[in-house]
C-alpha cells in the first residue's frame, strides 16, 4: 500500500513523502494513529493544502519535545523490585513501569514511548530511550532495586554483585572475630585468667 507521510516516521520517510509499506503496517500503526494518509490523488491534494500547517505544528511540537528533553535527558528512575541473591528479578521491568516511575517524578511519559532493547530481567542500572517526538530521543537511566538504600549505593557506581561479596566478607570477618572471641574464652576457662604483663 502507498501511503503519504504526515510526519517523520524512523526507517521509514519524511513529513510529505509517499512511501510504499505492507497493508498491515499501515490499517495497524500507520493510519489509526495518524502518522500516515493512504496515497489518494485526493489525499495528497488534501496534504498539499494543509502542508504548511502540519509543518507549523510539527514544529511547535518538536520545540516542546526538546524543552522537556533537556529536563529528561539523564535522569535516573527508581523502580523497587523482588530479586534473588544473584541479582535476577522475580518478574521484568517493562515500558510501563518505566513511563509509571518518571510519571511519578513529574514527568509527563507515555508507555508507548518508551523503547526497550529487550526486558529488563535483573537488578543494576540500566538505560532506556524515550521517543518524545519522532525527531527527538532521549535516554534515561532505570535503577532497578530491591530496596532505596539498595537503589541508592547502585547510583553511587557500586553493583548489586560487589555488595553482596562486601556483605559476605562482613559475615566472614564477624565469624572468625566470634571463633577468636570463643577461642580465648576456652583458653580462660582451662588455663585460669591469662596473665597480663606488669609494668615495672
Amino acid at each position: 500500500m502507498q501511503v503519504i507521510l504526515l510526519q517523520r516516521v524512523p526507517k521509514l520517510g519524511q513529513m510529505g513523502e509517499v512511501v510504499k509499506v505492507k497493508d498491515g503496517y499501515a490499517r495497524n500503526y500507520l493510519l489509526p494513529q495518524g502518522k500516515a494518509l493512504r496515497a489518494s490523488e485526493s489525499n495528497i491534494a488534501s496534504f498539499e493544502a494543509r502542508k504548511a500547517q502540519l509543518e507549523a505544528h510539527n514544529l511547535e511540537t518538536k520545540k516542546e519535545a526538546e524543552a522537556m528533553a533537556a529536563k529528561l535527558d539523564g535522569q535516573q528512575f527508581v523502580v523497587i523490585r523482588s530479586a534473588s541473591d544473584s541479582g535476577s528479578l522475580y518478574g521484568s521491568v517493562t515500558p510501563r513501569d518505566a513511563a509509571e516511575a518518571a510519571t511519578a517524578e513529574g514527568f509527563s511519559i507515555d508507555k508507548r514511548q518508551v523503547a526497550l532493547i529487550r526486558p529488563i530481567k535483573d537488578l543494576g542500572l540500566h538505560d532506556v530511550s524515550v521517543t518524545l517526538h519522532p525527531e527527538v530521543v532521549v535516554t534515561i537511566v532505570m535503577n532497578v532495586a530491591r530496596s532505596v538504600e539498595e537503589a541508592e549505593l547502585q547510583a553511587a557506581g557500586k553493583s548489586i554483585q560487589e555488595l553482596a561479596a562486601e556483605e559476605e566478607a562482613a559475615a566472614e570477618f564477624e565469624i572468625a572475630e566470634l571463633f577468636d572471641d570463643i577461642g580465648a574464652a576456652n583458653n580462660e576457662d582451662e588455663f585460669g585468667p591469662v596473665p597480663t604483663p606488669e609494668s615495672d
